[in-house]
């Protein structure tokens, strides 16, 4: 559209998440969603290749015929197979529908890079899949032939219908709690839960010292969507304290319902997919973690706990720590700037 000309400052006061000034320009100047612009830079600071991660190791266990057991090489190549979905549905969110619909300059911002590490995170994945000579056909066509893979991404995709409509508009009562319904769905269930289970399972392995680049590389994904999860609960908390009147006790039921739903689905994924477990991790454990995931993230936007499950894995907090010294001719040498995430 054209820009509208005025002698008007944009006044501050009139930014929003949505439904703020016209964002015909990403005008910074004056800033009022600073923790948007923080992430932005948490995420330039974080800036990571996968190509810059050795492989050497990893190649050489999984064609060595007594390092890996079926069931672990099974549980390596289904949790990747989930990864190549779901990174790819986030990044369609972004770019086709939430940015089209944000007036937040700072926001804005903040999606233009998480969009750019969804690319690279679908790239690690091709490249995990090409060191190790797996059949690419097979892992990145998983969400169509797995039922616990495709039941997710059924469910997050059922959530698009309404903002990837090119006649959607934010503004009106409905589809304003519609908008807010997809970043609850992206933030909260997508890279809040829906990760979780496969994140701990690739730790599984990196604490067995197996498949380490590739369990370095989910690493650095894990602290990226650590980031796009306090992102999206940011969004979530400002649009209640600009548009209160969308956070009905109806909605805030509607809100628990939809985690629960993802948490079963979850569960069902990780139990289904690992039925005798790995590395002492059952599906009872999982269970537990998946639930106490859950009531993690419905505390960060103010909703009681439903599961009050204990944390089975105490050491998945470990695996976001990078600020550790690495061998230059073993791994990637970086230094990641420190910062606390709240799991």
């Amino acid at each position: 559209m054209p820009i509208k000309k005025t002698t008007e400052r944009v006044n501050i006061n009139n930014r929003r998440v949505i439904n703020g000034a016209d964002a015909d320009v990403v005008q910074l100047h004056p800033m009022k969603h600073t923790f948007a612009w923080d992430a932005y830079n948490a995420g330039n600071a974080n800036h990571w290749l996968p190509t810059e991660i050795i492989m050497q190791n990893d190649i050489e266990q999984w064609r060595a015929a007594n390092v890996l057991s079926d069931d672990e090489r099974h549980a390596f190549k289904t949790v990747l197979g989930f990864f190549t979905t779901a990174d790819s549905i986030a990044a369609n969110n972004i770019v086709l529908a939430v940015y089209r619909h944000m007036t937040s300059p700072e926001c804005r911002m903040y999606l233009l890079r998480q969009g750019y590490e969804e690319a690279i995170h679908t790239h690690a994945y091709q490249y995990i899949v090409e060191s190790l000579g797996l059949d690419g056909g097979e892992i990145f066509n998983m969400y169509r032939e797995v039922e616990a893979i495709y039941n997710k991404a059924t469910f997050i995709l059922s959530f698009n219908e309404g903002i990837f409509n090119p006649q959607f508009k934010t503004g009106t009562f409905e589809n304003d709690q519609k908008f807010l319904e997809n970043i609850i769905i992206f933030s909260l269930v997508m890279e809040g839960i829906f990760f979780y289970s496969s994140f701990a399972v690739i730790f599984g392995f990196h604490r067995q010292h197996k498949m380490v680049g590739s369990a370095e590389q989910i690493q650095y994904i894990m602290r990226d969507e650590s980031q796009h999860l306090n992102f999206g609960i940011n969004l979530v908390n400002t649009i209640k304290e600009e548009q209160p009147e969308l956070w009905t006790p109806e909605f805030q039921q509607h809100v628990i319902d939809l985690v629960k739903e993802g948490t079963e689905l979850e569960i069902e994924f990780a139990t289904s997919v690992f039925p005798k477990g790995i590395f002492g991790m059952n599906a009872e454990s999982f269970r537990e973690y998946i639930q106490h995931i859950a009531d993690r993230r419905l505390a960060r936007v103010g909703l009681p706990a439903q599961y009050n499950s204990p944390n089975p894995f105490p050491w998945m907090s470990e695996a976001v720590d990078l600020n550790k010294e690495k061998n230059f001719f073993e791994t990637r040498v970086i230094e990641y700037q420190s910062g606390t995430l709240d799991w």
